[in-house]
């Protein structure tokens, strides 16, 4: 057994701690070894305490070389091989084939992280959430913003949020194209949306514009929730700027989360000002604007992924990010999908 100290700023709620995990190392494999992959190779072979890497699958001979040279690792020509030498296996691959290494990794009673979105249906994330109930075994779902060190730090902050406006906007990359912009990078604000709002979706209306694909490169929603709760997201992976900022509203004031420069400001009304407080706007002879910007710890979100999956097998503790998450911001997200099937324009029509 090994003593291995963590420190983490996470827990189910946002609240900070420190660990100390009383563990033996987890036999892992990774697949895919492209430019995620190959992330989380290296941040698992820093996690040395907690991870033995027995090795990798990936069919493609040129991200198999470029690892190899680089970490020396295994190359495993069959999955169901690396899956049997393996605790638990991280699922770094194109969407389209999460669902059949996790469905043959849960069904060998293995551990599994998959990225998001955890696969290309919510039929196939039912599929596995039923599974990996029966399996006992735990699954972590990658939606890393959950564990960006601003959102850590404001979820304790945000308690009864009733309006949200959401900008993710990036320069264009051609990695992630073969899907829509809504599965690309909003799924990562619907999954943040759904674990603040504790309400069911009454109304989505979305509408969107295809420019350098096939499938929207920018795109507009609304989500209306049946406790009052309004969320606009804005995404875009054709803009000229990097975004991605999150305003909320709630009746105790406002909070400002920059995910991309870990920043959180927080302006709150109150009707007395604490002595000490400098920052301090008069909206009237009794309210206030009291403006603070909590200290932001800063960490690497997908490192903190890792050792929270590692928590989650080896104390039983409930993972950040569960399946049943994933299949809700996928459900939304496909639920969106649908609504720019018919108002998008393609990028052929624009010629």
């Amino acid at each position: 057994m090994l003593i291995t100290a963590q420190t983490s700023p996470l827990s189910k709620n946002g609240t900070p701690y420190f660990c100390i995990v009383m563990s033996s190392r987890l036999k892992i494999g990774v697949f895919g070894v492209g430019h995620l992959g190959k992330i989380h190779v290296r941040l698992i072979l820093e996690l040395q305490d907690l991870y033995e890497l027995v090795g990798f699958f990936d069919p493609s001979d040129g991200h198999a070389e470029s690892v190899i040279a680089q970490f020396k690792l295994k190359r495993f020509a069959d999955p169901q091989e690396l899956i049997d030498a393996c605790d638990c296996v991280s699922v770094v691959t194109p969407t389209l084939t999460h669902f059949d290494i996790a469905h043959k990794a849960i069904r060998s009673s293995k551990h599994v992280f998959i990225e998001k979105p955890v696969t290309e249906t919510p039929e196939q994330a039912k599929s596995l959430l039923h599974l990996a109930h029966e399996a006992g075994i735990q699954v972590q779902v990658g939606h890393v913003e959950r564990y960006n060190p601003a959102f850590v730090t404001a979820r304790p902050l945000i308690q009864r949020p009733m309006f949200f406006e959401i900008h993710r906007l990036a320069t264009y990359n051609p990695r992630g194209t073969d899907v829509s912009v809504v599965m690309d990078l909003m799924i990562h604000d619907l999954d943040i949306v759904l674990s603040l709002v504790n309400s069911s979706i009454r109304r989505v209306s979305a509408n969107g514009i295809a420019v350098v694909s096939d499938t929207p490169d920018m795109a507009s929603a609304r989500i209306e929730f049946d406790n009052g709760c309004v969320a606009n997201l804005t995404t875009s992976r054709v803009s000229t700027i990097n975004m991605r900022k999150m305003r909320v509203f709630q009746p105790s004031g406002y909070l400002s989360v920059d995910f991309l420069h870990h920043q959180v400001e927080q302006i709150s009304v109150m009707q007395s000002v604490p002595a000490g407080i400098d920052q301090v706007m008069a909206l009237t002879d009794s309210k206030h604007f009291v403006t603070a910007r909590p200290h932001v710890e800063n960490s690497n979100a997908i490192l903190e992924e890792l050792c929270s999956f590692h928590r989650s097998i080896t104390e039983g503790q409930e993972v950040i990010v569960s399946i049943d998450d994933a299949y809700r911001a996928l459900d939304l997200a496909t639920r969106i999908t649908e609504k720019l099937k018919t108002t998008f324009v393609a990028a052929s029509d624009n010629k």
